[in-house]
């Protein structure tokens, strides 16, 4: 990443998701002197990175990326308008599409459009990327660079995928949230202590999914490979498996949805 050390990033925005990237660039090594964040609420953390917290902007740095909540982005991207045309602007926003930052920054901007998620916080996050005709290979490989920082990147064909990857992962990690809650609730209900559910729940899905990342199975073989014949894991999976396929089917279609709708707004 010399290219962003020697000309510059600019973060517009600094909650929960640009602060854990920021957090990643500087643990990588990117120097603090090289980054501007534009935030109207910094955190006493941000204020304590050594950043340049709401200064004046580089006049061509090498990447504008984009953290504000949807709601804010009319008000927000004012701001990047005056940058050096060699500027690639990379968005985290959900439901803002390609078409709005060309219109903001000039359709001969390069333009990356990403979804991270939260896990990103601990570096263990995903996101999904995709450019506009601008975006070149290098481009791309250094907005990879970027999110890198937090986790793993894969790239999408079109766009239009980009909805999809909200309802799976973008939004993903809450449904695992509630599937915590939901499984330390029923052991509460089978008689073991609130913390005790709670501390077995957690275990059991970081550890799945770190399992389930790790192995050469797949993940319908690694669950054959718990569930003995009439046994217990049996049990529990018949009820599962009749109402969780569709359930979750029809959990990622409505996120999917609504996300078609924000792009609309």
């Amino acid at each position: 990443m010399s290219d962003i050390a020697n000309r510059g990033l600019v973060l517009l925005g600094c909650g929960k998701m640009g602060g854990a990237m920021l957090a990643g660039w500087l643990d990588g090594g990117l120097p603090a002197s090289s980054v501007t964040a534009l935030d109207p609420n910094p955190s006493d953390w941000l204020k304590s990175t050594g950043v340049h917290l709401n200064a004046d902007l580089p006049a061509d740095p090498a990447v504008a990326l984009i953290a504000v909540k949807p709601q804010m982005m009319g008000a927000a991207l004012p701001a990047l308008q005056a940058l050096g045309g060699d500027t690639i602007f990379l968005s985290v926003a959900a439901g803002t599409s390609i078409a709005a930052f060309e219109a903001a920054f000039g359709s001969e901007a390069v333009i990356i459009r990403a979804m991270p998620n939260t896990p990103a916080a601990v570096g263990k996050g995903i996101a999904a990327l995709v450019g506009n005709s601008n975006a070149r290979e290098a481009h791309m490989a250094l907005a990879e660079d970027l999110l890198g920082a937090v986790g793993q990147t894969v790239r999408l064909d079109t766009e239009a995928q980009m909805d999809a990857v909200t309802g799976v992962s973008g939004s993903g990690p809450a449904y695992v949230f509630h599937m915590i809650e939901a499984m330390a609730e029923a052991g509460k209900a089978q008689g073991l202590s609130p913390d005790l559910a709670m501390k077995l729940a957690k275990a059991t899905v970081a550890g799945a999914g770190a399992l389930a990342e790790s192995a050469d199975e797949t993940p319908a073989q690694l669950r054959v490979n718990v569930t003995s014949p009439n046994g217990t894991t049996q049990a529990g999976l018949e009820v599962l498996m009749a109402e969780m396929p569709d359930m979750i089917a029809r959990t990622v279609a409505a996120a999917t949805d609504r996300s078609r709708e924000l792009s609309r707004e």
